[in-house]
């Protein structure tokens, strides 16, 4: 123990006697390791932002959406055709088990006019089940009923950011009149904030009932007579019975579509829980590509690691045959040399990781949308990766010293 405990005092003591030489040597791995830790940290906080901004849609969220159809030259476009309609929407109700809401949707834009003040907005045509599958909350006001859509009332609920458009901030407007387009509506509700997500923004919409949208403009419909939406969002009794769901309704809609089994589906069927899959696991490829980019800086510290150490060999030739002359065993001398390489990449190792925090806590500062997140793990990861490159790339240099011939390495200048 004792000979250990001064073999790596002696590796201290040559690392302290050069700090510059050392600086530099372990500068390659101080950046790759800051690098990795902070990449990986803005990575999974960014990862953990989206999956949090899909799950606050409703864990049990479901859409349908028109799929996709061959155009000009055999090329496909997704959504091209219209193939949803409020009869699906009612059939999947009736027909589809573990489904509690169904809200069939039908989208436009419009200018809206309130007093002196106009802006521009989404218009979703939709039931009441609508804010039940879409987890929307109320900031005045409430959401228009199953009474308000059988009779087509002209009434309308804002989203928060139309909402200050028309009427300022903080100001209730319920009970307001609003001009959307050639109709005046009644505002009855504004929604709470609830920001952007990857299936649009809430606070930029205004919503009515499908029906007073119906009434109001020209509908299109199917062959059949059946009234066209553009999606139908729906939610479930429990997650767990997404993937029985997703079969019962895709064979539904294939039968209301008349599709023969060689075709394809003209519809998509996507839940919340699948897309934070497809989203977290693109991202995971993402952050390993960023972190094996990063990795290269830690493969190009390593190689500086070997030549210092190569150098210091060449420098402390006639050290290392004295020490061989009084005695000293190979081992000896490549346990010194090996440590001196593990004590340098562990060192850059150790400062890279609070370079690497502090840098990934400057981006969540500035970019108040992503908290960055260093787990235990990635720090686990660094320390041994980079304790591994000093190991590796100090092997040979601290063979080389072992291997010395003692007689030539004393007649060395």
């Amino acid at each position: 123990m004792t000979g250990v405990f001064d073999t790596m005092l002696s590796a201290l003591a040559s690392v302290v006697a050069h700090k510059l030489r050392s600086f530099l040597t372990v500068l390659g791995i101080i950046i790759g390791v800051a690098s990795v830790i902070a990449l990986l940290a803005i990575g999974q906080g960014a990862q953990n932002q989206i999956i949090s901004s899909i799950e606050s849609l409703g864990a049990n969220l479901v859409q349908i959406s028109p799929g996709f159809s061959m155009g000009a030259g055999g090329v496909r476009g997704g959504g091209s055709t219209q193939t949803l309609t409020l009869e699906d929407a009612l059939a999947i109700e009736e027909e589809v088990p573990h489904v509690i809401n169904v809200a069939p949707v039908l989208q436009s834009t419009a200018q809206l006019i309130a007093g002196n003040e106009n802006t521009s907005a989404g218009v979703i045509g939709t039931t009441a089940a609508y804010r039940l599958t879409f987890n929307l909350e109320m900031q005045y006001g409430a959401f228009f009923s199953d009474y308000d859509y059988d009779r087509a009332a002209k009434v309308v609920v804002l989203g928060a950011t139309v909402a200050e458009d028309l009427f300022g901030e903080g100001v209730n407007p319920v009970g307001q009149a609003v001009k959307l387009n050639n109709s005046i509506v009644r505002v009855i509700g504004v929604l709470k904030e609830k920001g952007a997500s990857m299936m649009g923004s809430v606070d930029d919409s205004a919503y009515v009932p499908l029906t007073f949208v119906q009434q109001t403009s020209a509908q299109q419909r199917t062959a059949q007579g059946d009234h066209i939406v553009n999606s139908i969002a729906l939610s479930l009794g429990d997650r767990i019975y997404a993937t029985e769901v997703t079969e019962a309704i895709t064979e539904l809609l294939r039968t209301r579509h008349r599709l023969l089994p060689a075709a394809q589906d003209d519809f998509r069927i996507l839940s919340t829980e699948e897309l934070a899959a497809q989203v977290s696991s693109a991202l995971d490829v993402m952050v390993i590509f960023l972190g094996a980019i990063a990795a290269i800086s830690l493969l190009v510290g390593g190689i500086g690691v070997m030549n210092i150490m190569l150098v210091s060999v060449l420098e402390r030739t006639r050290e290392i045959g004295i020490r061989k002359a009084l005695g000293a065993q190979e081992r000896t001398i490549w346990s010194q040399f090996l440590i001196e390489a593990a004590l340098l990449s562990l060192t850059g190792g150790l400062v890279g990781i609070v370079l690497g925090w502090g840098i990934a806590t400057a981006v969540g500062y500035f970019v108040q949308e992503i908290t960055p997140v260093v787990t235990a793990d990635t720090v686990i990861l660094a320390v041994s990766v980079s304790v591994g490159i000093g190991l590796f790339f100090g092997f040979y240099p601290a063979w080389q010293a072992s291997r010395l011939n003692p007689i030539d390495a004393l007649r060395a200048e």
